[in-house]
This record gives C-alpha cells, sequence and structure tokens, in this order.
C-alpha cells in the first residue's frame, strides 16, 4: 500500500506519495503560510487531493510532518517556536476535508524515521537524528523505535542547553544549542561580522555588500571557496553541536548519529568540527565505544518519507 508523507516547513509545504520500500513514487512542493493556521490545513488538505488524485484507493494515509512539539496522541501541535501554532488541533481540522486518516508527527521524528529505516542509520539499533536548519531538531530511535517520550514531545534535542545564560531561545529558554549551531545561527553570526567590519568577514562582505543581504547561500558558497571566515563560524556551530552531543550520549548512548539539514549539505566541512567537538566531550572516552557521525542520506525529503512511513506502520 502506499502512503502520502507532507513536510510542513516555515517556508514551503513539501508533498510525496511513498511506497513500503521508502521510494517516492511523485511529490509536490507549495508556498507555506506559515503563519496563518486557516490557511495552512487548507493548503496542507488541497495538496493531499492533488497527490491522491489517480489512485485514491491505493493510499492507507497521510503523514503530516511539522516543526513544534507534538502531543502524544499525536494530534495537536502543542507549540512551535518557529510557527504561529499553538494548542493547534491539526489533525481534526485536517481530518474534517480529507478522506484519508491522519498520523501528525514532529518534523524531525519523521526525517529520522527515514533516516533510521531507509538512509544513513539503516541497519543500526539506536540512533539520533540532528537537523540543522532554521533550527536544531532531534530525533531518538532506541531499540528498534521512535521514542517520543510520555507527553509525546521528546527527542527535542536542539533545546539542550550549551551556553549558561545564552542568547535567548524561541522556546523560552537561554543557551539551547539551536542559537547556536543551526543555520539560521550561522547567518546570524556571519552578518555579525560583517557588520562589525571583521577581517574575517572580507569575502563574505564582497559577497553580501551589506550584513542584511547575506544568505545561508552565500555563507555556504564562501564555505566551499575555503573562505577563512565561512569556516570559523562552521566550526563554531560544529563546535557547540558536538558538545551537545556529549550531553546527549550520556543519556541515550546511541551507535550512530545522523546530521541533516541545510548545514549538513557541507558533508565534512561541518561533520569533522563536530566529530572533534564530540569526541572532546564523549563522556569517559577511552573506555567506551564511539558513535559514528555521518551525513544524513536524503536531505529535504527524509521529511515525507519518515512522515509517510509512519503513517503506514500507525494506520496498517
Amino acid at each position: 500500500m502506499l502512503a502520502i508523507g507532507i513536510d510542513i516547513g516555515g517556508t514551503k509545504i513539501l508533498g510525496a506519495v511513498v511506497d513500503a520500500t521508502g521510494n517516492i513514487l511523485s511529490t509536490k512542493k507549495i508556498p507555506s503560510p506559515a503563519q496563518d493556521p486557516d490557511k495552512m490545513v487548507r493548503a496542507v488538505a488541497e495538496l493531499i487531493a492533488e497527490l491522491a488524485k489517480g489512485a485514491p484507493e491505493e493510499i492507507l494515509g497521510v503523514g503530516v510532518a511539522a516543526a513544534g512539539f507534538i502531543d502524544a496522541e499525536q494530534s495537536t501541535i502543542l507549540y512551535a517556536p518557529n510557527l504561529n501554532w499553538r494548542n493547534e488541533p491539526l489533525r481534526d481540522r485536517l481530518q474534517a476535508s480529507v478522506p484519508f486518516r491522519i498520523v501528525i508527527e514532529n518534523d524531525a521524528n519523521a526525517a529520522g524515521w527515514a533516516e533510521y529505516k531507509f538512509g544513513a542509520g539503516k541497519g543500526s539499533k539506536d540512533m539520533a537524528m540532528l537537523t540543522l536548519g532554521t533550527g536544531v531538531g532531534g530525533a531518538i530511535i532506541a531499540d528498534h523505535k521512535l521514542r517520543r517520550g510520555g507527553f509525546g514531545i521528546g527527542g527535542e534535542l536542539g533545546h539542550i542547553r550549551v551556553v549558561q545564560d545564552g542568547l535567548q531561545c524561541g522556546c523560552g529558554r537561554k543557551g539551547c544549542v539551536e542559537q547556536y549551531a543551526s543555520g539560521s545561527a550561522v547567518v546570524r553570526e556571519a552578518k555579525a561580522l560583517v557588520a562589525a567590519g571583521s577581517p574575517l568577514a572580507s569575502r563574505l562582505t564582497e559577497l553580501s555588500q551589506t550584513p542584511d543581504g547575506l544568505t545561508g547561500m552565500l555563507v555556504y558558497q564562501a564555505l566551499l571557496e575555503g573562505d577563512p571566515g565561512a569556516i570559523f563560524l562552521v566550526n563554531q556551530a560544529g563546535g557547540y553541536l558536538g558538545q551537545a552531543m556529549g550531553s546527549i550520549t550520556a543519556a541515550i548512548d546511541p551507535q550512530i548519529y545522523v546530521i541533516g539539514g541545510g548545514l549538513s549539505e557541507a558533508g565534512e566541512l561541518i561533520l569533522a568540527p563536530i566529530r572533534e567537538a564530540f569526541l572532546k566531550e564523549l563522556p569517559a572516552r577511552g573506555f567506551r565505544p564511539e558513535a559514528r557521525v555521518v551525513a544524513a542520506t536524503f536531505s529535504n525529503q527524509a521529511g515525507v518519507i519518515g512522515a509517510a512511513d509512519l503513517a503506514r506502520e500507525s494506520l496498517g
């Protein structure tokens, strides 16, 4: 049987029809009305209807991946730091206009499940995924099961504190790792370097002209060129992430860390500083096995693949 996966992001919504082996049969992408819950429900319902055309009888169900804290019943988005959702009953609202059964899942959980079942984490028993995008998402697979916690909102690894009394986070705490190791954090720090006229920012300034003109793609371009400023920023982000991973390891002891999200596109340029910082922070290093740190396989498609497969498992 087929399933539909939907991945709701801050700028776009990606949908796909996915088979039982994780293969994507068709996709469609639309803009995301992220700040308007009513428009979001209509947009997702229309996208599902469009994807189901042609073979609706073969669709077992729909998995919808969204950023934020999802309740234990996988129906309500309790809180989304980067989207305008507070206690949003997304499953019930969608179900009112969609003929298929629906499961709501955290977007990082969905991506992590895709990597565990079909991608970089395939064959492992215990895996942790960290996605480096607008924020830092997390997913925990323990003993072959996705761990959501007692209230459904476990695995929020981006909200591990790495700086005491640090930068304010959207979750309400200060010093969370997503404020230091996300793609957004790297761009913020790059803009600060340009604004300060730092010698490290010479190439970044050439590319952007002004701090406001600097984007993630320009930082990435500078990184690929070997620019010292971009390398400094990525090493700094990797250092903070590795620090968080030391704490994660103490708690759940994964066999493998899968790094996804936009920053992971830099490959070894980001993985190397993450590994170095992680090993420095590894409890009892030298007296225990060391988890592997690898890049994700599916990039931007992980969310829809994982959401579809989780729907299949939940509804099958």
